[in-house]
């Protein structure tokens, strides 16, 4: 692009945006080693995004997260055309503007967890063995096999996502989006323990998990609306 030496402000939206950008920058660099960090991708598999006004900042393609510095940050529009940044986005861009074009996220996390994706290869949609389902909306569902990085993938994991937070992406890895970073990844971690939970539970010989009712799974979503403290998160 003929731009891209332009500064990132300039090209990311004005003098207003250069403290929100450089903070979410940040957060995306940050929340991308903590996959690593916490075994949820290995090399530079997955990838982490956040939105600041329209611009997503998303991490680059083929380049490990411990080598990331601020400079380095990476912006598109919500089109995918490249607007801050020198390195090349992520291959899955696709995958995290169709969540933003589609949501009201201001985040999205994609792993390959190794728990969630081999449950993405046996089932349609993860038991629910536990009410942490409830916190990505309920039973959560794996999206249709499609090649990393197509419009076809994107298309199938809007599916899976419709009146959810988070799904399975079929012999490939998980995806959430939240209002925050954090959110978005605290979503990825509940996933990734529910799969690894329902993998232990369901390979007891002779015995099958108890699973809970879409009832019970409502009134768990009904007082999880009251649950925490106010502006911190969930505890």
């Amino acid at each position: 692009m003929s731009d891209q030496r332009r500064g990132p402000v300039e090209r990311a939206g004005g003098i207003e945006q250069a403290g929100d950008i450089e903070q979410a920058w940040g957060a995306v660099v940050a929340t991308a080693r903590r996959t690593a960090a916490d075994g949820l991708v290995v090399g530079t598999s997955g990838n982490v995004s956040a939105r600041v006004g329209s611009t997503v900042l998303v991490t680059p393609s083929g380049v490990p997260y411990d080598r990331l510095r601020p400079e380095d940050a990476v912006g598109v529009d919500l089109e995918g055309n490249q607007i801050l940044g020198e390195l090349t986005p992520t291959s899955e861009l696709p995958l995290h503007l169709a969540v933003y074009r589609n949501t009201a996220a201001a985040a999205v996390v994609h792993t390959h967890a190794v728990h969630a994706t081999a449950v993405s290869t046996l089932v349609a949609e993860v038991p629910p063995v536990h009410y942490a389902a409830a916190l990505l909306g309920g039973p959560v569902r794996v999206a249709a096999y499609a090649r990393y990085g197509t419009d076809e993938l994107a298309t199938n994991m809007l599916a899976a996502l419709r009146d959810r937070t988070g799904c399975l992406l079929g012999n490939h890895g998980t995806v959430t989006y939240g209002a925050t970073l954090d959110e978005a990844y605290d979503r990825t971690a509940q996933l990734e323990w529910l799969c690894h939970l329902w993998l232990a539970a369901s390979a007891v010989p002779g015995r099958s998990p108890a699973l809970l009712t879409p009832d019970q799974l409502s009134d768990v979503r009904e007082a999880l609306k009251g649950y925490g403290q106010p502006g911190r998160g969930r505890p």
